[in-house]
């Protein structure tokens, strides 16, 4: 069972990653644009200021002194063209003025534009003081030293103004295309590291959302192959691969602890079919072999009689084997030789038997009674079903890796309908040919599918049954304790 890490830090959840992924990518983004957006619209807004300055200044009247002029020498020389005095054209340059320093920011352009709104208003006073001249003399010297003079320097610091706005609107265009270069320079640096950033961040992302699934996805085709062997969780960064993780290895502990529970319970079963083959076995054969030995003391056959109980001595010891299932191969020869010595006995000239097994593969292991039940069928289904002498041939075959028994027989065989049911009966589990049937699961149960018993059969010819074991000594790991 997996047992979970209370204190584990509580992980995220697959939304939560997104949404910061998301976020990764959004934030910066956006602060980078609207920084972008900020600059541009400052520089944007200063450069409109400072051409809509020097718009305006321009649009002062190129003809302010001569007009001014004029109109006064008419008004003051009392003239048939005088129209007043030009105050109004006065007090649109001052209000002209005005707004200009409202929106200029340079030194030298802020003093020539208060110089102007200054004069325009000392201009006014002059032109009305003008009105107390006492003789046309006195009123041509006030023009003179008065409005000619302000009218020229109104003029010359408008045209001064118009000149620092214009030197300043060429210097902040320069600077602007420099300042924009750095600027696109940094934005794009800027960039190249959020980029570099996010892509880090989503490459973490997702080598936490990839690796945990890689190894889960391993760990899968590990158990489809048979691993059952639970192993510590996955660790990943998400919460939900972690449950599925913790879960996973989780299942598989139950998992394994069912396949062990449903082996346990197999091998039960096995050891009481074994017990019940022995149980079959035992009366019957130990009726049949004293109702024999019987008969050979009655017919004063003391020599026959002796061997024939000490095979049946024999075959009994080896049976039992101490309470192990499984036995060498040497001691299952020794167990179906003296089954057959037995037979040989009982059934005298009407069977004969060889057993061939070479010395080399005695050391290997084998279920125990699996060649006697073998023997057995040959001898009740082939042998005894037919009146001719019948030949029981025992022979095991190194084939590598594997061991080849045989049991061959010329007795009555089988037609092509009771074979078919007799290799059904095996595969299935069915209840004809229960002793083969054992055998056959026992085998598969201890070595694996690959291995058990296969049978060919021809009607009036005979039978030959073949078990195939693996090349395993009998004190290696999995033999002793299957």
């Amino acid at each position: 069972m997996i047992v979970k890490n209370k204190g584990r830090k509580q992980k995220p959840t697959m939304s939560i990653l997104l949404h910061r992924l998301i976020a990764v990518i959004l934030i910066p983004m956006s602060i980078v644009i609207t920084i972008l957006i900020g600059i541009l619209c400052w520089y944007t807004f200063q450069y409109r200021t400072i051409l809509h300055n020097v718009t305006a200044a321009s649009e002062f009247n190129q003809n302010f002194k001569s007009d001014v002029d004029l109109r006064m020498f008419y008004y003051v020389s009392d003239s048939a063209y005088a129209n007043g005095k030009p105050l109004e054209e006065v007090e649109q340059a001052r209000e002209l003025a005005e707004q200009l320093l409202g929106q200029t920011t340079e030194k030298e352009s802020i003093d020539s534009i208060e110089s102007v709104r200054d004069l325009c208003v000392t201009l006014e006073k002059r032109m009305v003081e003008i009105d107390n001249a006492e003789t046309y003399d006195e009123g041509m010297t006030q023009l003179e030293n008065n409005i000619y003079i302000l009218t020229d320097l109104i003029q010359t610091y408008m045209y001064d103004y118009l000149y620092y706005e214009s030197v300043y609107l060429s210097k902040l265009q320069s600077k602007i295309t420099i300042q924009v270069e750095y600027i696109v320079f940094a934005i794009v640096a800027l960039f190249i590291l959020v980029v570099i950033g996010i892509l880090l961040y989503v490459s973490k992302i997702t080598e936490g959302i990839t690796v945990p699934l890689n190894k889960l996805t391993n760990r899968v085709e590990d158990i489809t192959a048979g691993d059952f062997e639970v192993k510590p969780p996955v660790e990943a960064t998400e919460i939900e691969l972690q449950k599925l993780s913790d879960g996973f290895e989780e299942m598989v502990g139950k998992l394994n602890s069912l396949i062990d529970e449903n082996k346990r319970v197999e091998r039960r079963k096995r050891h009481a079919e074994l017990e019940l083959l022995q149980a079959q076995i035992n009366p019957h054969f130990l009726y049949n072999t004293l109702d024999t030995i019987i008969w050979l003391i009655e017919a004063d056959k003391k020599q026959e009689s002796i061997y024939m109980v000490s095979s049946l001595s024999d075959f009994f010891r080896y049976c039992l084997s101490r309470g192990k299932d499984i036995i060498s191969l040497q001691e299952e020869e020794r167990h179906v030789l003296s089954y057959l010595a037995i037979q040989k006995i009982r059934y005298q000239d009407r069977m004969d038997y060889e057993v061939n097994i070479p010395e080399s593969l005695y050391q290997y292991a084998i279920p125990k009674l699996t060649l006697q039940p073998l023997v057995e069928n040959s001898i009740y289904h082939g042998i005894k079903l037919q009146r001719e002498k019948g030949i029981i041939k025992v022979d095991a075959v190194d084939v590598g890796e594997k061991i080849e028994l045989t049991v061959r027989d010329n007795g009555a065989g089988m037609t092509e309908e009771r074979l078919q049911e007799m290799r059904l009966a095996i595969e299935k589990g069915e209840k004809i040919g229960f002793g083969l049937r054992t055998v056959h699961e026992r085998m598969q149960l201890l070595f694996g599918e690959e291995y058990g018993l296969t049978i060919s059969s021809t009607e009036g010819v005979g039978t030959t049954i073949t078990a195939i074991i693996p090349k395993l000594k009998q004190d290696e790991k999995g033999i002793i304790n299957a």
